[in-house]
């Protein structure tokens, strides 16, 4: 059983609606050009989540290996560092997953076509380069770029040009897959400036390390604003105006959540984190919605 727990915390599961809403947007993207297709929205959907998770395990094995994290750290507990997991069965699992989520991705070809097999390559890699390779990309102070690209833009163009075989869905798509990415690259801000000492204690150079931690914040602040300008450019001509009621609520909470994010420390972020998380997703659910019903 404890094992079974160590287990399902290191997927992290308050992180995987970052994945969802990709995948949920880009089908009321699709829905709204009238291209809704059940299978390949539900593979890209498994597709997805199966990736974040690959990437959290490479992220929880590798730091261990790489000497970045401890024990006792304020973030998700790691199964790895704390013991409760071997580095090998991690190792395993992480390659093992991987596996298994390229050969799901596989069968987006019959969809697609065979020129998505250089995609899921790219997203493969994503999966192990955001924590290891030559040039980590989360050692770089470029994990918030490399969210808005494979959980906003990718995940959002793709899954609703699959459902089309169109991309007249780029006015739609475009934008909100940018907005999403920015959701997303918050849940990250949130993350690292929690780290922010332990990072940079440990050499590791996050963006929150380089830029600092009154700048994440305001980073923060200004990413939310810009996926509700992002939000608004795809639907305040194409949704009537009691749909924007979804956007205003949004902007709301995200300045709320600022406040709390910058006053609280450590381990307090970690509810922070969780409803940033969950906040996007409300908004690719009310995405869906809107779309699909318009």
């Amino acid at each position: 059983m404890a094992n079974a727990k160590a287990w399902i915390e290191a997927m992290r599961l308050r992180t995987l609606p970052v994945s969802v809403a990709g995948v949920l947007t880009g089908t009321g993207c699709a829905a709204y050009y009238g291209g809704f297709r059940l299978w390949p929205a539900l593979i890209c959907l498994l597709f997805a989540v199966m990736a974040q998770i690959v990437s959290n395990f490479a992220n929880e094995y590798f730091d261990y290996r790489n000497g970045l994290d401890r024990p006792g750290r304020d973030g998700f507990r790691r199964g790895v560092t704390e013991g409760d997991l071997t580095p090998r069965a991690m190792r395993a699992a992480t390659f093992g997953l991987l596996a298994l989520t390229c050969a799901v991705g596989c069968s987006l070809i019959v969809w697609g076509g065979w020129w998505l097999i250089f995609v899921g390559i790219a997203i493969a890699l994503f999966a192990l380069a955001y924590s290891t390779g030559p040039w980590p990309l989360s050692h770089h102070g470029l994990g918030e770029a490399a969210v808005l690209i494979f959980f906003g833009l990718v995940p959002v163009v793709l899954t609703a040009w699959l459902q089309t075989a169109s991309w007249d869905v780029l006015p739609v798509a475009l934008p909100m897959s940018l907005a999403v990415g920015l959701m997303g690259a918050n849940v990250m801000i949130v993350n690292n400036y929690r780290d922010y000492y332990d990072d940079k204690k440990a050499a590791k150079h996050t963006l929150a390390v380089i830029i600092g931690r009154p700048a994440t914040a305001s980073l923060y602040l200004v990413n939310g604003f810009l996926a509700l300008l992002l939000i608004e450019t795809a639907t305040i001509t194409r949704l009537p105006a009691l749909w924007q009621l979804g956007p205003l609520v949004y902007i709301n909470l995200h300045w709320l959540l600022w406040q709390t994010m910058r006053n609280s420390e450590g381990s307090q972020l970690n509810p922070v984190l969780g409803k940033t998380s969950m906040l996007m997703f409300g908004v690719s659910i009310w995405a869906l919605a809107a779309l699909a019903i318009n």
